[in-house]
């Protein structure tokens, strides 16, 4: 399979590089950057030199892109891809989209959040990309809409709950995040800068992230009518990582060794989410530079409420490695070629 990034400088770009590089059998032909362009790839990014191809790879525009790739996986700023999909797939490409352009099934909600969307036919035909979900429809699909970091971080914790109809629908569910600088993107910003976030810890759009519909519209699937949930995103001083903690009820009030069985249950057949022992809450080095989602479940007697810890790699998993998982479906290879490996910890 010929391949092509586009948006390949930054974060999500380069980590789909490193990840690709592990791959064998496809070829990445186009490599796209409107900063970079006419600039060598090994001359950006040092640390790709001699791996795959990467040699011999110029950046260029994002421009002229239809018919020079099979498969297209769109690392662009949001807004950009839903100008370029649509020419892509007419030519029989398929398209992987990091951005959130095509999370969103409703154009309605989508512009109440984003803005118009200029091709909002193609929304209700993209296939969201959390391959525990939707597994069958990915392998056959032209258009994947690879989910958000916070919300694989949330909708994976709280799946096997949704899904065994156990969820207090009277009561809201909390959904506490911290994610990584890297987060944020590599474009220069104030708030980002070491001084602002070195020796600090904060929350951000507290009323009103974007990733909240995203949220909400897949745990409703989920769980047959709308859900309740509050979502807190917050900044905390580390290059890469998401913890959530969510915060819920639960009927019945099964004991967390019965819930735990439900977990496993769940994903048992699922390569990269690693239920935890009881007692033992993961954290975000455990799956550092990988594809894994870990989860640690408890219970707090004097609120009975449940706690759910989830842990990701904000850009593998939240990004790059979720992308890669869709395209080893979408061509009919092992889910976890090129993402085999522990946490790079410490």
């Amino acid at each position: 399979m010929r391949l092509a990034l586009i948006g390949a400088t930054g974060y999500a770009g380069l980590e789909l590089l490193r990840i690709l590089s592990r791959r064998q059998g496809d070829e990445l032909v186009l490599v796209t950057s409107r900063k970079e362009t006419g600039r060598r790839l090994t001359e950006i990014f040092p640390a790709l030199a001699g791996e795959a191809n990467y040699n011999d790879l110029t950046l260029t525009a994002p421009t002229h892109l239809s018919g020079q790739a099979d498969i297209y996986l769109l690392a662009a700023q949001h807004g950009a891809a839903m100008n370029l999909v649509p020419e892509l797939l007419r030519d029989g490409a398929k398209v992987i989209d990091l951005s959130a352009d095509f999370r969103l099934k409703s154009a309605q909600l989508f512009d109440r959040w984003y803005g118009p969307h200029s091709s909002p036919e193609l929304l209700p035909k993209a296939v969201y990309g959390l391959v525990e979900l939707y597994r069958q429809s990915i392998a056959t699909a032209s258009l994947i809409a690879n989910p958000g970091c916070y919300p694989t971080s949330i909708i994976l914790a709280l799946a096997p709950i949704l899904k065994a109809s156990l969820l207090d629908d009277s009561q809201v569910i909390v959904a506490d995040s911290k994610s990584g600088v890297t987060g944020a993107g590599r474009g220069a910003s104030q708030i980002t800068s070491f001084c602002e976030v070195s020796d600090n810890f904060r929350a951000y759009k507290v009323s009103g992230h974007r990733h909240s519909p995203e949220i909400i519209q897949e745990l409703s699937i989920l769980n047959g009518q709308v859900v309740k949930l509050t979502f807190t995103p917050h900044l905390v001083p580390m290059n890469r990582g998401i913890l959530s903690t969510i915060y819920l009820k639960i009927k019945g009030q099964p004991k967390l060794v019965d819930l735990r069985e439900i977990y496993l249950e769940f994903y048992r057949s699922d390569r990269f989410v690693r239920v935890r022992p009881l007692d033992y809450p993961p954290e975000t080095a455990d799956v550092r530079g990988t594809n894994y989602c870990d989860l640690g479940l408890f219970y707090d007697q004097e609120s009975e409420l449940y706690k759910i810890v989830s842990v990701i790699d904000n850009l593998c998993r939240g990004a790059a490695g979720q992308a890669v998982a869709n395209l080893n479906l979408m061509t009919g290879r092992p889910e976890d070629l090129g993402l085999s490996g522990s946490g790079l910890r410490p």
